[in-house]
C-alpha cells in the first residue's frame, strides 16, 4: 500500500495569514487537485494532516471547518481523485496537546488508524513544523515552495534529506516517475 500525507494550507490550497475561515476563502493552488487525483489513480492512499488553530482561537467553528474540508474533497473528486482521510488539530498554538504539528500526534493517529508503519512514507508540507512532525515518525520530508515554503527552504533546521519541489504537482510528477 502506497501512502502520502499532505498538509492542507499552503500545499493543497492558498494559505492566508488571516486563516482560511470559510469555504469561499478556500482556493486550490493551481495543479494541486490534479496532483492528488493522479496520485490517487496511481494507488496512493491520500491523507491530509493539518493544524487548524482557527477553531481553538474561535475564528471559525467545527461546522465551518467541515464545510471547508467538504469543498476540498468535492473538488478533488471532480478532478478524478479522492482523499482517504483528513486529520486535524483544532487546538490553539499555545496548546500543550500532542496532535499539533510539530508534535507527531496526528501522524501516530494516522499510523494507528491505517495500521501502517510510516517509515519512508512521503509527507508534504510548506512549513518546518509539517516536516518535523513527519520526520519524528520516520516519514520522508517533501517541502513545497508554495505557501510558506520559500521562507521555510531557508531554515537551517530543515530536516536532513528534505526533497524540495515547486509545488504539489511537481511532487506528484517525481513520485509517479520514480516507480
Amino acid at each position: 500500500m502506497k501512502f502520502i500525507i499532505l498538509d492542507r494550507d499552503g500545499v493543497i490550497n492558498v494559505d492566508s495569514a488571516q486563516f482560511i475561515k470559510s469555504p469561499d476563502e478556500w482556493k486550490a493552488i493551481p495543479g494541486s487537485l490534479d496532483a492528488i487525483a493522479r496520485l490517487d489513480q496511481a494507488g496512493y492512499r491520500i491523507v491530509v494532516a493539518t493544524n487548524q488553530s482557527g477553531v481553538g482561537r474561535g475564528l471559525f467553528d467545527m461546522d465551518t471547518l467541515n464545510a471547508i474540508n467538504d469543498k476540498m474533497v468535492r473538488l478533488v473528486a471532480q478532478a478524478g481523485g479522492s482523499i482517504d482521510a483528513i486529520f486535524f488539530c483544532p487546538h490553539a498554538a499555545d496548546s500543550t496537546c500532542e496532535c499539533r504539528k510539530p508534535k507527531p500526534g496526528m501522524f501516530l493517529q494516522i499510523a494507528e488508524r491505517f495500521n501502517i508503519d510510516l517509515a519512508g512514507v512521503p509527507t508534504v508540507g510548506d512549513s518546518l513544523r509539517d516536516l518535523q512532525a513527519g520526520v519524528a515518525v520516520g516519514c520522508t520530508p517533501y517541502l513545497v515552495l508554495t505557501g510558506k515554503g520559500t521562507k521555510t527552504a531557508l531554515s537551517p533546521d530543515l530536516p536532513v534529506g528534505t526533497k524540495v519541489f515547486a509545488d504539489l504537482a511537481e511532487v506528484a510528477d517525481y513520485l509517479l516517475s520514480a516507480k
